[in-house]
């Protein structure tokens, strides 16, 4: 389909718009279910995220620090994340009570009612039953402002508690006055050293009644309770001012409410809600409709979060006090969700914030080293895969957005993207990633090659030729994991491809997702994608098929992945471009389809509202530009695909006083989808090399006894492969070797390397590689257990094969089971010297992963009678959060035997202080390799 630019409908707009749309957010969409939202006070981008705590274990559904299911409220905090996966912030938290102050959480908190609480845009209130106190919060930008009425007379208590949620670090309240205080929190959670310091100050004179001191020397003092004696009716309001710099820097930022006015605040911040949400304007006769449209806006507006003091000051990567210069610094980006579609509508309705946000990557890399991945609170989490600022580069260059510097925008971008580390020098030497190269090596992969397409786009602006032709190379990276036997994009292991495969199981391979998901992830070369599947009219009956295939997956259980259409999995980020493909191919109708579909049944108004998790305003972000009839399939290029749109009228109001108008009356026009196929490769102004792919290398199994047979296949039209060998105890130094062209089959008796690539003309293909090793002994094994097909470590003798496991599990070279025990008989064919006996585990508690209770090894000459050789308790602490390797050796003694049994007993049930607890989760035990010595 012929994209198109939107400036085909705008035109310039003298319109004054003063509507009241934040009338129609409501800000409990999504705290139910799975959307991980919270519904306090805030404003557009604010630094101050004011709301109710219902959730202090850091748990899944709980990573906003609120849950709709919940009926109690431990206190109110200030910075909070609005709908990720992992959970963080939480900081600086005050609770009104009554009576005796306590620091206790199960004392000082207060069941509530929904019936008793309200939310609007930069608005919470609440009624706290155990205490009897109604409860107001509305905010500035970085100031959170409180408003407790008691409702009975008695000694009044606000409760600050530092200790909460996340660990900490570092804690200090310093009394300035009888109403002022000024505290320090440093904590670490998914941020590994979060600062945040505030200026509280109360519009009454309180006494300080209690303190919670710690032991340590860096915590202090840790809580802190004020009081007073109140009248019934009587309010006491408190105003926080946020700062990640200093005592100073929240000082100054006090300063933006001078005044005890509540509802001059609450007002302020309406307005500030308006200005923004008053971006897009939809006409519609549905107020269900409406609600739905503005509250998703809302939530794409709630990060990322300004992370600098009124003077400009912020706290650097670098963990440096620096001065912004002509830009804001912002903080929390959830990259990997939401280059996709909030960052594209950035570009449309807030370039200047775009232009804040590369400013800030650049100030990052340099300061850190590389551009953020998944940044928070100026800590890089490492969270999620791919190099995706240089998507959200890329895009404001193409779309001619000013305000950062181009060159330095893209050093930090090539920079990033010439880095060794998670698969990139794999993905650098043999074009692709592998299973043993790798966690998550398909998705890893196609990301690196669509983020090195990017680099290339603005390479291109640059006029940096070269680089240009070496990025584009690699963006076709993804051809070298597309199975043309299959259709699918899958994952490679030892130089061949891993078998069995089934694209409907969720794996390791992938990111939170399977492989229909991820084999349309090409959006950097959908014509190439195409052409691989036989052609446009192929790829659309693929779509067609992944829409009407079974709406269940297979492998692991993953909560990310909901939503589901036949394989389609618009709950999580891989699947939301997906739909739009088929405008792309000329069949827009199925796209209307689709999308209508989506808005209608996935996004409602109520807490259980969104499908999946918000992630930073990216699921909403789908729904305003979906409802708009428009979609950035490729974030990099300037065009826009259309769709028909979901409200009657549509304005968005641009910064340049400018608008864009789209009617869903108006039906598309057929002919303006097609004849596109042969202009687009050549849209762009410099020719550049196609890929030549790899070969693949097949056999067996990586390991073998006597003698393995190699197959080399390959795809290439017209291309020669060429192979080299190097055989284990061979010395090679001594004559020259060569590549020489491949045949047929090749057959090796020794340990041995093999080394590939293809060659057309005066082209070739990156080199790849793969290892056979010949087994140390004959023995077998007979596993008595049941191992979770997810990992599998290539079946039973992966146990015995002298190949050892790494920390990274993920690679699949580990056996995991669950819910059981384990036992395996080792057969050595002959009775034989026994002097000791080893079994690795391996231990990663954050995954469940823990080590066994004990191992016992038992001997045998007739696999009937077994006796005692040894038994070995762990000594890992369970809480020990470092990957870490045990070797459980038995101790050294001599005896004779045929058959060795191990047995390890799993550690069950997770305890209560783990995060798998509320799911009443059971611990795997990962098993590798056993010696018998």
């Amino acid at each position: 389909m012929r994209q198109f630019i939107l400036s085909v409908f705008l035109f310039i707009s003298g319109l004054t718009f003063s509507q009241n749309y934040q009338q129609y957010v409501n800000p409990f969409i999504g705290t139910g279910g799975t959307g991980h939202t919270f519904p306090g006070a805030t404003v557009p981008y604010g630094m101050v995220q004011l709301s109710p705590d219902t959730r202090i274990d850091g748990s899944w559904e709980g990573c906003s620090g609120y849950h709709y299911s919940d009926n109690r409220i431990y206190g109110f905090s200030h910075t909070h994340l609005n709908g990720t996966g992992v959970s963080d912030y939480g900081d600086i938290l005050l609770m009104p009570t009554m009576g005796e102050p306590s620091f206790d959480n199960k004392i000082y908190s207060s069941t509530f009612s929904h019936a008793n609480e309200k939310a609007s845009a930069g608005f919470y209130a609440v009624k706290l039953d155990k205490h009897n106190i109604d409860v107001r919060l509305t905010t500035s930008t970085r100031v959170g402002f409180h408003e407790y009425t008691f409702n009975e007379s008695g000694l009044a208590n606000i409760i600050l508690d530092l200790n909460h949620r996340d660990k900490l670090l570092e804690g200090k309240i310093r009394v300035i006055n009888d109403k002022t205080i000024e505290v320090l929190r440093r904590s670490e959670a998914w941020a590994s050293n979060q600062y945040v310091y505030a200026r509280i100050e109360f519009n009454q004179k309180m006494v300080v009644s209690k303190l919670n001191k710690s032991n340590s020397e860096k915590l202090e003092i840790i809580g802190m309770s004020f009081s007073k004696k109140v009248k019934k009716g009587e309010k006491i309001l408190v105003k926080v001012a946020l700062s990640p710099t200093g005592y100073d820097g929240a000082q100054l930022n006090s300063t933006e409410i001078s005044h005890w006015d509540f509802n001059k605040v609450k007002k302020a911040a309406e307005e500030m809600w308006n200005k923004e949400l008053s971006k897009i304007e939809v006409t519609s006769s549905d107020k269900n409709k409406l609600t739905i449209l503005y509250t998703a806006l809302y939530h794409t507006m709630m990060q990322p979060n300004i992370a600098q003091d009124l003077d400009g000051k912020y706290r650097g990567r670098d963990n440096k006090i620096h001065q912004a210069e002509g830009f804001d610094y912002y903080t929390v980006f959830s990259l990997w969700d939401t280059f996709r579609a909030a960052h594209p509508l950035y570009t449309l309705i807030d370039k200047k914030r775009t232009a804040d946000y590369i400013n800030t990557f650049i100030k990052q890399f340099e300061q850190g080293g590389r551009l953020p991945v998944w940044e928070l609170a100026s800590n890089e989490t490492d969270c999620m895969i791919g190099y995706h600022s240089v998507s959200v580069i890329a895009d404001a260059m193409v779309k001619g957005i000013e305000g950062f510097d181009y060159e330095k925008a893209y050093q930090a971008a090539k920079h990033s993207a010439m880095l060794d580390h998670l698969g990139l020098e794999a993905y650098k030497k043999q074009g692709f990633i592998s299973i043993d190269d790798e966690h998550e090596s398909v998705s890893k992969t196609l990301e690196y090659a669509y983020d090195d397409w990017c680099i290339a786009q603005m390479a291109q602006l640059l006029d940096k030729k070269e680089d240009y032709q070496y990025f584009m190379l690699r963006s076709q990276n993804w051809k070298n994991l597309f199975n043309w036997e299959t259709g699918f994009i899958q994952p490679k292991k030892n130089g061949g491809w891993d078998k069995p495969f089934d694209p409907k199981e969720v794996n390791n391979n992938y990111t939170e997702a399977n492989g229909w998901q991820y084999t349309f992830f090409v959006p950097q070369d959908i014509l190439g994608l195409a052409d691989a599947i036989g052609g446009p009219t192929h790829l659309e009956l693929k779509l067609d098929e992944m829409f009407n295939s079974v709406s269940e997956t297979s492998g692991r259980h993953q909560v990310d992945i909901t939503g589901l259409i036949g394989q389609y999995a618009h709950g999580n980020e891989p699947s939301h471009h997906v739909a739009y493909l088929y405008s792309f191919l000329g069949s827009p109708e199925k796209t209307t389809e689709k999308v209508h579909f989506i808005l209608d049944n996935f996004y409602k108004n109520d807490p259980d509202g969104l499908i999946g998790n918000e992630d930073c305003g990216q699921m909403s972000a789908w729904y305003v530009l979906s409802s708009m009839g428009m979609y950035n399939i490729t974030p990099g290029q300037s065009d826009w695909t259309l769709s028909k749109p979901y409200f009657e009228n549509i304005k968005v109001h641009f910064e340049n006083g400018e608008y864009g108008e789209k009617s869903s009356n108006k039906e598309h026009d057929s002919d303006r989808f097609f004849g596109f196929w042969n202009n687009y490769r050549i849209q762009n102004d410099y020719k550049y090399k196609e890929l030549i792919t790899v070969p693949v290398i097949q056999a067996e199994s990586k390991t073998f006894k006597d003698k393995m047979t190699i197959k080399i296949q390959s795809n290439e039209a017209e291309a020669k492969i060429y192979y080299l060998i190097n055989e284990q105890g061979v010395d090679y130094s001594t004559f020259k070797r060569t590549f020489i062209e491949y045949t047929k089959p090749i057959e090796i008796d020794k340990t041995a390397e093999v080394h590939t690539y293809n060659k057309k003309e005066e082209n070739q293909s990156n080199t790849v590689s793969a290892t056979f090793f010949k087994k140390p002994n004959n023995f077998t094994i007979d596993i008595q257990s049941t191992y979770n097909p997810q990992y599998h470590a290539g079946g039973p003798e992966g146990l015995i094969d002298g190949i050892f496991g790494t920390e990274n599990w993920r690679k699949g070279d580990w056996q995991g089971y669950q819910t059981q025990d384990f036992e395996a008989v080792i057969d050595m064919q002959s009775t034989l010297e026994i002097n000791q006996i080893t079994a690795n585990f391996l231990q990663d508690t954050r995954s469940w992963i823990l080590m066994p209770t004990k191992v016992e090894y038992y001997v045998s000459d007739d696999n009937v009678n077994f006796t005692l050789f040894d038994t070995q308790n762990n000594t890992i602490d369970p809480k020990e959060y470092k990957s870490v390797i045990k070797g459980f050796k038995s101790v050294k003694k001599t005896v004779k035997a045929r058959y060795v049994k191990v047995k390890s007993t799993n550690f069950g049930k997770l305890p209560e202080w783990h995060q798998g607890f509320p799911f009443n989760g059971e611990a795997f035990m990962f098993v590798d390799e056993i010696t018998v010595e």
